[in-house]
């Protein structure tokens, strides 16, 4: 007998509290009730997900479309650890899940989906703000001892210009003034925006066309964007123009390594930049728990960031390129960290994705 509606609408309030990604299918194995947690895992929703073929979210479930079979047919329940998901948007996850047979006639599954990787990502998070944290004391640190000193250099290199009669001599001192303001320029650059934020109503696809149409321009046309937007993702509380510098700076990066990937190398994929927006329900960023998130992926087809420096990326003067700072994505870091969210990197050859989250309610 099937599960009495009274009692299906009186446990949905339920189910859609859990952090569980759960799924009710049917005995044909379509879709009858996915939670929101299952929504955010399977990036589909309810309303399009509804009646279609559980095979419709999942690429290469063949296996486990043939064990959901058997719990129709027999039944009983049971329980896979460390399985394999491949999502239809080339995302692969490693979860623990169980199957339990609803009801007798139609027979009904209860799925119930822990992903292993949410557990991996927040215990990387927490290493990558407790990083984030020691990185920023140090180099506050480090910058109140170096521009104490660049002070006096640069004054006293000041002094002597003006006791110094020939105009070769003062050409040193010059010198000496020039490289005391760039230190100081670079130090300041490390410590990353020292503004308080300009918090307002903002839209996070103004930010990325705006971030788009200058990219546009700086690559005349040889860039290729791609967009895949969520456009049912609401305004939140965030400034604007350092926004549109935080993600500048992660997709000129994503941009330059587009471009390298050519390097006399035919291919047929022009170099292409990818945005792409989702939103993400009942989300953990380092030790808070989120009602609602947005995630910003911004990928590109570039060779790839070396293991070695993966890890590394966000520190102040790390950098993959011998003309580059190795500032830029340790001021993003901060910018997004300031409003409470966090940035992200996987890479592989062909393929690197920058991943930013932000929460998109007023967060103290």
């Amino acid at each position: 007998m099937a599960l009495p509606l009274a009692h299906a609408i009186g446990y949905r309030s339920i189910l859609d509290s859990l952090t569980t990604a759960v799924l009710v299918l049917e005995d044909n194995l379509n879709i009858r009730y996915l939670n929101p947690s299952a929504e955010s895992l399977f990036e589909t929703s309810m309303t399009r997900s509804h009646g279609q073929p559980f095979r419709d979210i999942l690429v290469d479930s063949e296996d486990a479309l043939k064990t959901l079979f058997a719990a129709v047919d027999n039944g009983q329940s049971y329980t896979r650890r460390e399985a394999e998901f491949l999502l239809t948007s080339g995302l692969r996850l490693t979860v623990d899940y169980s199957v339990t047979p609803i009801s007798l006639d139609p027979t009904e599954l209860l799925i119930e989906i822990q992903p292993r990787d949410r557990l991996l990502r927040i215990s990387r998070e927490e290493d990558i703000i407790s990083q984030q944290e020691t990185t920023r004391i140090l180099v506050r640190g480090m910058a109140h001892e170096i521009k104490n000193p660049l002070g006096g250099i640069r004054g006293a290199a000041q002094l002597l210009d003006r006791e110094l009669n020939s105009e070769d001599q003062r050409e040193y001192t010059r010198v000496i003034i020039d490289e005391a303001d760039r230190l100081r320029s670079l130090v300041d650059r490390m410590l990353g925006p020292n503004k308080a934020l300009k918090l307002a109503p903002t839209n996070i696809h103004e930010v990325l066309e705006r971030v788009g149409t200058l990219l546009e321009a700086e690559s005349k046309g040889r860039l290729h964007f791609s967009r895949d937007y969520d456009p049912s993702i609401p305004e939140f509380r965030g400034d604007k123009e350092q926004l549109i510098q935080a993600f500048l700076n992660i997709a000129r990066n994503a941009m330059e390594a587009a471009f390298e990937n050519q390097g006399g190398q035919s291919r047929e994929e022009p170099p292409t930049i990818t945005f792409r927006t989702r939103t993400l329900r009942q989300f953990t960023i380092g030790h808070r728990r989120h009602r609602l998130v947005c995630r910003i992926d911004v990928i590109d087809n570039g060779p790839g960031i070396p293991p070695e420096l993966l890890q590394n990326i966000f520190y102040p003067m790390i950098s993959g390129r011998a003309s580059g700072t190795g500032l830029g994505l340790s001021i993003t870091q901060s910018i997004i960290g300031q409003h409470h969210g966090l940035v992200e990197c996987e890479s592989e050859p062909g393929r690197t994705d920058f991943i930013i989250f932000l929460p998109l309610e007023d967060t103290p």
